[in-house]
């Protein structure tokens, strides 16, 4: 299969994902403002050659990528990271709660074992929270604390030619005690994604929504009443 990309904005495109890399990767999203650019998610680190071809054939150089942006520490979205991090240096950035578990290897919080594998450690550069921002260009991402599905999951919110964009990656959960999850603060999480009133959702799992009203048609799925 060669190099393939799912284009969103003209600032942003998905690298990763099952139908572009590998069944174990949940989407991996490219974000480029002017000359820099961001990598939100890593993949499960089975395809990592392959999200680089794809990389490439977006037209961004890997000197271009200025962060490895995780949303949270699971296998599927962070056990790239390693690799990309020793490879070339791209400064790894996850939440405080969850980036002992990176580091470590952890296999049950990280849910490697439901996948058969193992989650390579990874140091953690920035220990990020709700607020931070990261320049990208001359904009900037923002990072927004949603909890529930695990302890530290964010999303990242940029604006993109006039529309706020989310990557929200796992907004569908699941909730799981090995997953640390909290069902009290998932449902305070939905409720904030809302909030933010986006015009597009990038998701980890279920693509690319686009309109205010798909955006809360498909949160409200997991809301209860």
């Amino acid at each position: 299969m060669g190099p393939r990309v799912l284009s969103i904005t003209s600032d942003i495109v998905q690298v990763g994902g099952p139908s572009l890399t590998h069944a174990n990767d949940a989407a991996v999203y490219l974000v480029r403002f002017g000359e820099h650019a961001a990598l939100v998610d890593a993949g499960s680190g089975r395809a990592s050659e392959r999200v680089l071809l794809n990389i490439e054939a977006s037209g961004v150089a890997v000197e271009q990528i200025r962060y490895l942006l995780l949303t949270h520490c699971h296998y599927d979205h962070s056990g790239g990271a390693a690799h990309f991090r020793q490879r070339f240096h791209w400064p790894v950035a996850l939440h405080a709660l969850e980036a002992p578990y990176l580091e470590q290897g952890d296999n049950q919080v990280s849910a490697a074992s439901w996948y058969g594998d193992q989650l390579t450690p990874c140091p953690v550069d920035r220990r990020i929270g709700d607020g931070d921002y990261f320049p990208l260009g001359e904009q900037a991402v923002q990072v927004i604390h949603i909890p529930g599905h695990s302890p530290g999951s964010v999303a990242y919110l940029v604006e993109s030619e006039g529309q706020r964009v989310i990557f929200a990656q796992d907004v569908h959960g699941p909730l799981h005690p090995a997953l640390l999850s909290n069902a009290r603060d998932y449902q305070a999480s939905l409720q904030k994604l809302l909030a933010l009133d986006a015009d597009i959702l990038c998701e980890g799992h279920h693509g690319v929504f686009v309109g205010k009203a798909a955006i809360a048609g498909f949160i409200a799925r997991f809301v209860e009443p």
